[in-house]
């Protein structure tokens, strides 16, 4: 009853009010607003305190948060305010365009403003580590259009417009289309594909080597060398992308809450910016694509598509491996035998493949005249050291894959009581880590005794430098790990940097295998 009085007194002070003045009588007596935001067609919707600055709305959120990720792909979005104390009667329908602010000034502002408004989420607004790795963020929306809407009055719905808010069509669209092409770049987590580049060029270099050896580098087809990079870089894409939908279906990244680039998957499905079956439909279109270009290269080779040759049945076992990695019903990653997996494709299959595509010319689908051991020599440590990249990202991941019953090597090496200690892990990654780098001296000096390996490959254990750096960062991690004091939220994003360092020690690992044998 009290509603209603309150209602229609303020009809009746309203009546000779103009469109401005009602937009921002609302304004004034709200501090919430419902923000909806989309992008192809997974829709998200959450209520935040806003301030206002001129004409346009400041509002606080996190920027992993699924609003915020998919403002930075689709900035449109749709707006509802009500007054407080309103229960649908009276308010505001806006549409307009959000961005992030990020002038070091404007963030200073809109931290001031949030909080006139509340301090509930000043902790977090404040904290260096928050900060420092951007996870909070202030956002603007610049209105476009604003739609009164009061059902006490006989023109129920009125329209403002903000003409110089909206984007230019074109500028629009680039944006959008700039936008979209990052977003696939993120769904096959195109960063990572330095671990198909690194075994390519080391079993392109062996083969040049090889051709050089053969008084046959005439023959050498850069034709050749990119559509078996581009294959490899599909194949990769595939088992990337099956295993975000895989991950998805098993609820592994959904409990993750300690995602970062490097760990937890691309994140796209979780964060709306893609259902799980675009993600799956990507993963199958790489497949295909991978299947495509291997049978079109055993053409080539043989003459035939299913030509009978070692390139068919490394096609075989590697698709075998990137869809099985995680996919149903296998799910070799589920099952202890992930990092075989990972270690096999991405060691001597890869390098291998590439070395028979590329020597062609040498062997002529003959195995007997197939110098196939010097490139699985070289493979050997890029194998372990892409796998070590698998294993420290699983850190992180260790207790949402033990919840879910995911026995990575780290959930089964790791122990338990009232927490995951990782002492065991982090033993077994240096110990596989040297293990890499012993191999690489030992193709060296079988150099020296036969006519495989090569003596220039000693300086790629210059990355053990690097190896020693990460130990040590490692060594220092695990004991924030395992103090049972730490913030369990931030402690998993300070192995960034030995994650990071994997990575590098695995690609000029790579890079320097390759140079060896060009030298």
């Amino acid at each position: 009853m009290t509603l209603c009085i309150n209602s229609q007194t303020y009809y009746l002070k309203s009546m000779k009010l103009d469109l401005e003045t009602k937009i921002e009588n609302v304004l004034n007596d709200a501090d919430r607003m419902f923000i909806a935001t989309s992008v192809g067609g997974n829709s998200s919707g959450a209520s935040v305190f806003f301030n206002r600055d001129g004409e346009d709305l400041i509002f606080f959120t996190f920027n992993p948060s699924r609003k915020a990720e998919q403002i930075r792909i689709n900035p449109r979005v749709h707006i509802v305010i009500w007054p407080k104390g309103q229960e649908g009667i009276r308010g505001l329908q806006i549409d307009g365009e959000c961005y992030q602010i990020k002038d070091s000034e404007e963030i200073k502002k809109a931290y001031s403003m949030i909080l006139e408004i509340t301090e509930a989420f000043k902790e977090f607004m404040d904290d260096d580590f928050l900060k420092e790795n951007k996870v909070v963020g202030y956002y603007r929306v610049k209105p476009t259009t604003i739609k009164y809407v009061d059902f006490y009055e006989d023109e129920k719905f009125e329209w403002k417009t903000y003409p110089h808010n909206k984007s230019s069509a074109i500028k629009f669209i680039s944006k959008l289309a700039l936008k979209r092409i990052g977003l696939w770049l993120r769904t096959i987590r195109a960063p990572f594909l330095t671990e198909t580049l690194a075994p390519v060029l080391i079993g392109a270099s062996v083969a040049f080597n090889d051709l050089k050896d053969a008084g046959l580098t005439q023959t050498w087809s850069p034709k050749l060398f990119w559509t078996v990079l581009a294959g490899a870089c599909l194949a990769q894409i595939a088992t990337n992308a099956s295993n975000d939908y895989f991950d998805h279906t098993s609820n592994a990244d959904e409990i993750n809450k300690v995602a970062s680039p490097f760990n937890g998957g691309s994140r796209v499905i979780q964060v709306g910016l893609m259902t799980a079956g675009q993600v799956l439909l990507t993963a199958m279109a790489a497949i295909l694509g991978t299947i495509a270009i291997g049978l079109y290269l055993n053409k080539e080779i043989s003459g035939e598509m299913f030509g009978n040759t070692p390139l068919l049945w490394i096609g075989i076992v590697g698709t075998f491996l990137s869809l099985g990695y995680t996919g149903d019903p296998i799910r070799l990653g589920y099952k202890g035998l992930g990092e075989i997996a990972i270690a096999l494709g991405f060691g001597p299959l890869m390098v291998l493949g590439t070395h028979y595509v590329l020597t062609s010319t040498i062997h002529n689908t003959h195995i007997s005249n197939w110098n196939w051991i010097d490139a699985l020599l070289a493979s050997i440590p890029i194998g372990i050291l892409v796998m070590l990249i698998v294993w420290i990202n699983q850190f992180q991941d260790a207790p949402s894959d033990a919840a879910i019953g995911k026995n990575t090597w780290v959930v089964k090496a790791a122990t338990e009581d009232d927490w995951i200690r990782l002492e065991r892990p982090l033993k077994l990654y240096k110990l596989f880590m040297i293990d890499a780098f012993i191999s690489i001296a030992l193709i060296g000096i079988v150099s020296q005794f036969t006519s495989y390996g090569n003596s220039y490959i000693f300086i790629a254990l210059i990355p053990t430098l690097l190896a020693w750096k990460a130990f040590k960062m490692a060594d220092e991690w695990i004991v924030k790990w395992n103090n049972p004091e730490a913030d369990r939220q931030k402690v998993p994003y300070e192995l960034l940097l030995v994650n990071v360092s994997t990575i590098a020690i695995h690609f000029l690992t790579g890079i320097l295998i390759s140079v060896s044998y060009l030298l």
